[in-house]
C-alpha cells in the first residue's frame, strides 16, 4: 500500500493548509472520476511570488520588528513559508506608491542624474530581507508604469498619455540603468516588461501603447538597447495586461519576427476577464514563447474574511497553468488596513493585511490558496496531462524535479465531493469539503 499526502484548506474549519492523514494508494484499477497522467508533460514552472512595491515596503516598515519579519517569513520561508522564489517590482512610481517620482531630473537626457536612492529607504531592504529569509537570490521582474512626465504627449505621469518619439532611445537606455542600479546592490533582474497595462488609461501612472507601437519600440528601441548595454540575458515581455484581447496584442508584436527575437513571452493580468483559453491560444500560435502571469489582486480595499477572493486566486491559478502559464505573480504582498497606501486612492486587497494601526496581521484566504500551489510545486516542475469527468471541480497536476507528482483539485461548490482518481497505475479517492481546496503528493 502506498500512502498519499494530503494538504486541506477549507471553509467554515480551522483548517489552513493543514496536513491530514494521508491516504492509501493501491495498483488495483477502479473506475475514476479524475486521471493524471505522467507520461504527457507541458511546460515548466518558472516559481510563485509577489510584487516589492513601495506601498508594502513602507507598511512593512511601520510594522514592529516582529510582525515585519512575521511576513518575510510567512512568504520567503521554503518550508514554512509559502516559498515564493520570484518578485515584481516598480521602475520608478506605481499607483501603490506614495507619489509619483522617477530616478531622474528634468529633461536629462544624458540620465545622469539617474539614482535609485529613494528605493533604499523602504524597497531594497525588503527584498534583501526576503532574500536572507529564502537562504537564496529573488528573481526579480521589473516594469515600469509610465516614462518620466517630460517624455510623455500629456506631460504628466497619470492619465495615459504616450512616449514621444524623440525620447524612445533615452527611455529604453533608461531600463538598462535600473538593470544595472539594482544589479550593483546585489539583485537580480530576470525579466523586464515594456509597459504595465499599455491599454488602459488610468488615473495614475500609465502610458499607451498599440500592438503595433509596442511592437516597434521593442524592435528598434528597447531590444537593441538590452543587446548593446549587454542585457541580452535579461527576459522581454510584451503585453503585461488583461485575457481579453490577449491574443490580438501578443500576435501584433510576435508575428513580427526582428521584433519577436527579443521577446522571451507574454505577461498576464486577471482584471476584465476569465478567458483564459485566450492564453492558450497565444501559446499555440507561438509555440517557442513563454506566458507568464504577472498581476492580480482583489480590487476595492480590504475583503477580510471574503473566502470568494481565495477561491478567485485558486480558479485564476488553476485556469491560467492550465493554459501554458510558467508561473505566478500576485501584486502588492502586503497593504495597510485600508488597503494602501496608494497615492490615487486606488485601493486593493493583499493576502496579508498589516494593520499598521493595531500592529496585527491578517492572513486572508488568499494566502492560503496561493500555497497549495507554491509551496509544492517548485520551480523546473513540469505540468502533466489531467482528465477530470467531474466539470465542477477546478484541477492541474505537476511532476517535480525530485519526481513527486502535486495534484491540486479545487471545490468551488457547498457540497461535499468524494473523487476517484488515479496517478499513473496508483489508485485513491479523496472526499473534499465544500468550499476547499486540496493538494495531493505521491
Amino acid at each position: 500500500m502506498i500512502a498519499l499526502q494530503v494538504i486541506q484548506t477549507a471553509k467554515d474549519t480551522n483548517e489552513r493548509l493543514t496536513e491530514k492523514n494521508p491516504i492509501p494508494g493501491t495498483a488495483i484499477k477502479k473506475s475514476v472520476d479524475l486521471s493524471v497522467d505522467t507520461s504527457k508533460t507541458y511546460q515548466s514552472i518558472v516559481g510563485f511570488g509577489g510584487a516589492f512595491t513601495e506601498a508594502a515596503a513602507y507598511t512593512l516598515s511601520l510594522m514592529s520588528r516582529e510582525k515585519r519579519a512575521e511576513v518575510l517569513k510567512s512568504y520567503f520561508d521554503p518550508v514554512e513559508g509559502l516559498n515564493y522564489n520570484i518578485g515584481r517590482v516598480h521602475i520608478h512610481s506605481c499607483d501603490f506608491a506614495l507619489e509619483n517620482y522617477t530616478y531622474v531630473k528634468e529633461y536629462d537626457i544624458a540620465l545622469e542624474s539617474f539614482s535609485i536612492e529613494r528605493d533604499f529607504k523602504w524597497v531594497i531592504p525588503m527584498i534583501k530581507d526576503a532574500e536572507a529569509v529564502r537562504n537564496d537570490k529573488i528573481d526579480l521582474l521589473a516594469s515600469p508604469w509610465s516614462p518620466p512626465a517630460w517624455m510623455k504627449t500629456n506631460n504628466e505621469m497619470n492619465h495615459g498619455g504616450q512616449l514621444k518619439e524623440e525620447y524612445m532611445p533615452v527611455w529604453a537606455k533608461y531600463y538598462t540603468k535600473f538593470i544595472e542600479a539594482y544589479e550593483n546592490q546585489g539583485l537580480s533582474i530576470w525579466g523586464i516588461t515594456v509597459q504595465n497595462e499599455p491599454a488602459a488609461v488610468q488615473v495614475w501612472d500609465s502610458c499607451i501603447y498599440s500592438g503595433e507601437e509596442e511592437r516597434d519600440f521593442v524592435k528598434n528601441h528597447l531590444g537593441p538597447t538590452m543587446v548593446s548595454e549587454g542585457y541580452e540575458d535579461k527576459k522581454i515581455l510584451v503585453w503585461d495586461h488583461n485575457r481579453d484581447i490577449i491574443v490580438e496584442r501578443a500576435s501584433a508584436v510576435l508575428s513580427d519576427p526582428e521584433a519577436a527575437k527579443y521577446v522571451w513571452g507574454t505577461g498576464i493580468h486577471w482584471y476584465v476577464s476569465e478567458a483564459f483559453e485566450n492564453v492558450g491560444k497565444v501559446h499555440e500560435l507561438f509555440p517557442d514563447k513563454h506566458l507568464l502571469f504577472t498581476e492580480g489582486c482583489q480590487e476595492g480595499g480590504v475583503h477580510l474574511k471574503d473566502w470568494s477572493v481565495g477561491e478567485r486566486y485558486g480558479r485564476n491559478i488553476i485556469g491560467d497553468l492550465n493554459n501554458w502559464n510558467e508561473g505566478f505573480l500576485d501584486w502588492n504582498l502586503t497593504l495597510n488596513e485600508m488597503g494602501g497606501p496608494n497615492h490615487v486612492g486606488n485601493y486593493c486587497d493583499a493576502p496579508i493585511i498589516s494593520d499598521t494601526q493595531e500592529d496585527v496581521l491578517h492572513y486572508n484566504s488568499s494566502y492560503y490558496y496561493i500555497g497549495h500551489f507554491s509551496k509544492y510545486i517548485t520551480p523546473d516542475s513540469k505540468r502533466v496531462h489531467v482528465n477530470c469527468e467531474d466539470h465542477d471541480l477546478y484541477v492541474t497536476a505537476f511532476k517535480r524535479p525530485d519526481k513527486k507528482v502535486v495534484l491540486v483539485i479545487m471545490n468551488e461548490k457547498d457540497i461535499d465531493k468524494t473523487i476517484t482518481f488515479n496517478i499513473d497505475e496508483i489508485y485513491s479517492e479523496i472526499a473534499m469539503l465544500p468550499h476547499s481546496i486540496v493538494t495531493v503528493i505521491l
